[in-house]
């Protein structure tokens, strides 16, 4: 049973941060935990979005709460995302080594995968407006959380503001990538009229490119991340989530313009998160 402890953002009415990644998780049969970092009613780009944002003491006393049922050892993937409150990052931080130092079973259940996989989201801004949370957020994730992951998921904004590089062409995006020195997927990169996102390891660098959807309600990036990291807990190659993933979230978009939703409509188009309506090729960098 595939377990996913989450800390990021619940948004009541909009699809993004930790409601899109549960949802991802949930229907590609990934149970999860959501630790809320704020809870709001509708994203801030509609309008003030209410509810609030729980203070560092509360936030650390339901990570505390998981801990204490036995549940870091059934942890698989721990996806940190949108943070409300520097303090948020640093009890992020701090529950990432506990429970990379917990056992991978508890009372006869064992976790479904050998090793937890710590999937870094680094919600910071994009472009052109910059960042949108604050600094020390920003900085306290940049400080505190890259080192500490398995894989970072960047927009091209935001790997620009990780690694304080100009990123002006293909291969300086990679460079960049490369200068995190943990697996990095990237996003909402500008390619010859067209979206791409690619992947780069150590060892390897792949890109997909897509055409642009100017009418993608928000949270394509979210849906990007989890549709990546569900892809690889099942045992798909690099290159395999890097196709699937960015193909699926394409699909979902063009299920929203079709249906005229502003939201990202995951759960009513949850079939193209199994099989994604187009077809990607990765080409090697």
């Amino acid at each position: 049973m595939p377990m996913a402890l989450l800390l990021s953002s619940h948004v009541a009415a909009s699809m993004v941060g930790g409601s899109m990644s549960r949802a991802v998780f949930n229907l590609s049969g990934v149970d999860t935990m959501l630790v809320p970092t704020v809870n709001f009613g509708r994203h801030p780009g509609w309008g003030p979005p209410g509810g609030g944002i729980p203070g560092p003491d509360v936030f650390s006393s339901m990570i505390d709460a998981i801990g204490e049922q036995g549940l870091f050892s059934l942890t698989d993937i721990l996806l940190t995302g949108y943070f409300g409150d520097a303090g948020q990052v640093s009890v992020a931080a701090d529950t990432i080594d506990r429970v990379r130092r917990a056992g991978r079973q508890h009372e006869g259940a064992r976790a479904f995968a050998d090793h937890v996989s710590i999937v870094v989201d680094p919600v910071l801004g994009d472009a052109p407006g910059g960042l949108y949370v604050d600094p020390a957020v920003a900085a306290a994730i940049r400080d505190q959380l890259i080192s500490r992951a398995d894989l970072v998921t960047p927009n091209l904004f935001e790997l620009g503001y990780l690694t304080g590089r100009s990123l002006t062409d293909l291969a300086s995006m990679a460079r960049a990538a490369r200068a995190l020195e943990r697996p990095v997927l990237v996003s909402s990169l500008p390619r010859h009229g067209q979206i791409g996102v690619i992947y780069v390891d150590r060892s390897e660098a792949w890109i997909v490119t897509h055409d642009r959807c100017p009418d993608a309600p928000k949270g394509t990036g979210d849906l990007l991340t989890a549709a990546f990291a569900t892809s690889m807990l099942r045992g798909a190659s690099a290159r395999e989530a890097l196709e699937f993933a960015t193909a699926a979230t394409v699909s979902v978009v063009m299920r929203a313009n079709q249906w005229n939703s502003q939201e990202m409509p995951v759960v009513a188009a949850a079939s193209v998160l199994q099989k994604p309506l187009i077809t990607l090729q990765a080409q090697p960098i």
